[in-house]
């Protein structure tokens, strides 16, 4: 039986995936509303050097980079929402820690905790256990649309919150924030009839050698590195230069985030549309990456120039929006079609490691050589990603698509899998007997679901 993407959720379908986007956005609300305040409100900590500021903005990023994919696997054996208020009671206890503390060193010390409730994962991986695989891609949908919400509501958010509160109050906003996070999931999300290990959502441990060895892969999991990298790197200085340059109080500077963000998002919406539709993904990608190399060269000769640094931080978050939703796109139409959740695993894992080399390598790039030492850093890293994006394979067009099998026909798995390759539009086709799934990668343009449901009813 083919499972096509086009079913409608049930209630309790929709319910799940609401909540647990509900959980996801509340934990990395209050993470991302550290950002554009923190290197401000940290210099009155005890012990601040510019090196511990961005150590202590990134380094959450390394335990969370560590712990993510272990904590999916853990969640396998041990249940999904056991480790979810687990993860969540460990972030919410870093919170109060960092809240409370009046050195740097204490800060650091809350930020690796609140990395250490690593659960995205897992939370990803209840989404798959509580939808049925023709809503699955919806779902994960609606998760990643809270990813992006998040952001930018909390970069407008997060300068109000610290003017009003100072950064302790925004530790102590992310502790409540654990808090309702635990409450939804003890008492809104619903709990699954079975734990299973999805292929199209998971890390199948066994698969984490392939898909670490597919350099095509590996150029994407550079690019996701290297983005965050910037952007924590870029948010060390940004807020003193906005300072500086508009006389624009910590507190006041959503003012200059939220029309750049706007501005951003009309660049964003039409270049994916492009990309998509005309099937140039590789050029548009090619010329983001080139303009966030270029925004990074124009705020290292911009001087004391306000208006070429805000045109440069402009151009930044166009090409940042462009990759954030271009990114997660390629990874699943470049990986393997039973090795999507891996792929995906490790992906994220790379996003949190930039994360924490952007605030180290960021701080010690700024104690050491200034706000263009570390325009410079963040430079580099975009011409490397450069590089590797312009020799880079061009992305086929491809989606996963899941065909329910019988018994009989998993009995026979590679004789199946060698028929569905040769339908009309299957690029390739992996068959798990034990699971009764054909796992497809298939161009949508070609494909022919019909033909399929005939090849898979026939037994």
């Amino acid at each position: 039986m083919t499972l096509s993407e086009t079913g409608t959720m049930d209630k309790r379908e929709f319910r799940a995936a609401a909540s647990l986007a509900a959980v996801f956005s509340v934990r990395l609300l209050g993470l991302f509303m550290i950002y554009p305040v923190f290197a401000v409100y940290a210099r009155d900590l005890s012990g601040a050097t510019a090196y511990k500021i961005g150590l202590a903005l990134g380094i959450y990023g390394l335990s969370q980079g560590l712990l993510q994919i272990p904590f999916g696997i853990l969640s396998d054996k041990i249940g999904r929402k056991i480790l979810i208020v687990l993860g969540l009671t460990v972030f919410g206890i870093g919170s109060a820690v960092a809240a409370v503390s009046s050195s740097i060193d204490g800060v650091i010390i809350g930020r690796v905790l609140q990395g250490s409730g690593a659960v995205g994962s897992v939370i990803l991986a209840l989404v798959a256990d509580l939808t049925s695989e023709e809503n699955r891609t919806k779902a994960m949908a609606m998760v990643g649309i809270t990813i992006g919400t998040s952001f930018m509501i909390a970069l407008v958010v997060g300068p109000i919150v610290a003017g009003l509160a100072g950064i302790a109050g925004i530790f102590w906003l992310m502790a409540g924030l654990a808090l309702l996070g635990i409450g939804i999931t003890l008492f809104i999300v619903p709990s699954p009839s079975r734990l299973s290990l999805h292929r199209d959502a998971g890390t199948v441990p066994a698969m984490l050698g392939s898909v670490l060895k597919n350099t095509e892969l590996l150029r994407l999991d550079f690019g996701i590195f290297a983005l965050h990298a910037m952007l924590t790197a870029s948010f060390l200085v940004v807020p003193g230069l906005l300072h500086e340059g508009l006389n624009v109080t910590s507190r006041s500077q959503w003012i200059v985030y939220l029309p750049v963000l706007l501005l951003s998002i009309i660049v964003m919406v039409p270049a994916i549309i492009v990309a998509e539709k005309y099937r140039c993904m590789k050029a548009v990608f090619v010329s983001a990456v080139g303009t966030l190399a270029a925004s990074q060269i124009m705020l290292v000769f911009s001087g004391r120039d306000v208006y070429v640094q805000l045109a440069a931080i402009t151009i930044f978050f166009a090409g940042f929006n462009i990759m954030e939703a271009s990114l997660p796109s390629l990874i699943t139409k470049t990986a393997p079609p039973d090795a999507k959740g891996t792929a995906a695993g490790v992906y994220s894992s790379s996003q949190f490691l930039g994360i924490f080399v952007g605030g180290a390598a960021g701080g010690w790039m700024h104690q050491n050589a200034g706000n263009a030492g570390v325009f410079i850093l963040s430079a580099v890293l975009a011409l490397l990603w450069l590089a590797a994006a312009v020799t880079m394979a061009r992305p086929r067009y491809l989606t996963t698509h899941l065909v329910r099998i019988s018994d009989a026909q998993a009995a026979s798995a590679e004789s199946l899998a060698g028929k569905l390759r040769q339908m009309p539009g299957v690029a390739d086709a992996v068959v798990i007997a034990e699971e009764k799934l054909a796992y497809l990668k298939v161009d949508p343009k070609f494909f022919d679901a019909a033909k399929v449901e005939e090849l898979t009813s026939a037994a």
